[in-house]
């Protein structure tokens, strides 16, 4: 081969290697130009407010901003029909004096996380919705169903941990009778308008006994016994309560976080 015929197949290759190098680099480019810029981590980052530091008490202690309702002392925090709440305190706990009427707390909630411990009988009198009634109101219109539910057939949307007639609960997670059972109820007080008008419904979200068994559920209005549940427009706050339904139910260890 002559030498001019060498060169010429040496020039060929060098070019076709150089335009092999200079697609990669325009590929490269292209990929670069292409490739979003990444935001810097700092931008998302929100430094104010800083939650306030709370102790959050165990289970037998309540958070420090918690409203304490009861603490195994006293009725003080709440009242009857008649003035001073007349159900019976003893060894760290309270039972419904049968006929003595539902009581409610002096102070009142709107929005609300509620931690109370309650139990019914261990003596079994009655059955259905005769067995270990009682109930907490929220505001003193929402009804979340106190009730023996341990064997023990009523109907669905009345038993233990039922939003009364509206919501029937996941679960029966109802313990045994004389057992002590908890609610841990997160509630979102309804909003209206200056018209009466309903801006935004009542939510309930309910652990019984740590179990989740209402995810908050939007309430139709306040529980009613008979008919259909309607809202009427109501004041921001108001008593908590929880009622006397001729059964010996106890309550101990109540205690509320208001709610923005």
């Amino acid at each position: 081969m002559s030498h001019s015929r060498r060169k010429l197949r040496k020039n060929s290759a060098a070019t076709r290697a150089g335009a092999a190098l200079a697609g990669v680099l325009c590929i490269a480019l292209v990929a670069s130009a292409a490739e979003p810029q990444r935001p810097d981590p700092a931008s998302t980052e929100v430094w104010d407010p800083v939650p306030a530091n709370i102790d959050p008490g165990d289970t037998s202690t309540a958070p420090s901003d918690a409203v304490v309702l009861f603490d195994g002392s006293d009725l003080s925090a709440w009242q009857g029909r008649d003035g001073d709440a007349a159900w019976t305190v003893e060894d760290g706990a309270f039972t419904i004096a049968p006929g003595s009427g539902d009581i409610r707390t002096r102070q009142e909630f709107g929005s609300v996380q509620l931690h109370m411990e309650w139990r019914s009988p261990t003596d079994i009198v009655g059955e259905s919705q005769g067995r270990g009634n009682s109930g907490v109101f929220l505001m003193g219109r929402y009804e979340v169903q106190v009730l023996d539910s341990y064997d023990n057939a009523t109907y669905s949307n009345g038993q233990a941990g039922s939003i009364y007639k509206q919501s029937i609960p996941a679960v029966n997670a109802t313990r045994a009778p004389g057992e002590w059972q908890s609610y841990d109820i997160v509630f979102m007080a309804p909003r209206f308008d200056a018209a009466g008008n309903v801006e935004r419904r009542s939510t309930i979200t309910v652990f019984h006994n740590g179990v989740l068994i209402q995810n908050h559920f939007e309430l139709r209005g306040p529980t009613v016994f008979i008919g259909e549940p309607a809202y009427e427009a109501h004041p921001a706050k108001l008593p908590l309560s929880l009622q006397d339904h001729r059964n010996l139910v106890s309550y101990r260890n109540i205690w509320v976080r208001e709610l923005g």
